[in-house]
């Protein structure tokens, strides 16, 4: 069994599309599983009658997932951003592939819902550090077994890139499974700040975590970005 826990916070206006898009997965028993972060909107409210679990949870992306696969049924377990569609058939490219590659872990390929010329080159160069390091981000939607998510520790509960402190401790156990097939995410982040000024932005605090960086600072950095 596949479960898909979706972290959110205040995504009223697009939360009911997502969770329409993931029905079919439902129909073919998936879990469908949302954890609110203490939203000020009504989000649970309109998700709730789309899926099998809507929790409530601490705010904070990692703690918000670790809470739902805490809940979770699954021998996989998917983590989807609120604002991301999977490609069609996602359900039999995750178990397919996990059972042929004898892997425990993986992600999807990215595309970027945008028009900005640029996100062509920002999703191609994504998917290529993601290839090249073994490292995923959660816009790509990663994937893990319970065992092997329980055995790294569950998602660090930090203030910023959970998802990139996950990844090098699951490949500890063995490199991710890449698909080539493509995860479309919103452009949103990218197109509200500027392109360039959020490309700058990412890659800066990626080098700064790699270079030891508090992610709470970083954080705070983010932060100041989206206002």
């Amino acid at each position: 069994m596949l479960s898909i826990i979706i972290p959110c916070l205040n995504e009223a206006a697009g939360i009911v599309a997502t969770l329409e898009a993931l029905q079919g997965l439902r129909g073919r028993g998936a879990e469908v599983i949302l954890v609110d972060g203490d939203s000020s909107d009504d989000t649970a409210a309109r998700a709730r009658p789309w899926v099998d679990q809507s929790l409530s949870a601490p705010r904070g992306r990692a703690a918000q997932m670790n809470s739902g696969a805490a809940q979770a049924h699954g021998e996989v377990l998917l983590f989807l951003h609120a604002d991301c569609r999977l490609p069609d058939a996602a359900d039999a490219l995750i178990i397919e592939g996990l059972q042929r590659t004898c892997k425990g872990w993986g992600r999807f390929d990215v595309r970027i819902a945008g028009r900005h010329p640029l996100l062509r080159a920002v999703e191609a160069l994504m998917n290529a550090r993601s290839r090249l390091t073994g490292i995923a981000t959660g816009d790509q939607g990663m994937f893990v077994t319970r065992e092997l998510f329980d055995a790294a520790g569950r998602f660090p509960e930090i203030a910023l890139m959970e998802d990139i402190e996950l990844s090098r401790r699951l490949k500890r156990y063995g490199q991710p499974l890449c698909l080539s097939h493509r995860i479309t995410t919103s452009a949103r982040r990218w197109e509200r700040h500027g392109v360039v000024r959020t490309i700058l932005l990412m890659w800066s605090l990626r080098l700064a975590y790699w270079l030891g960086a508090d992610s709470d600072i970083l954080a705070l950095r983010y932060a100041a970005h989206k206002q």
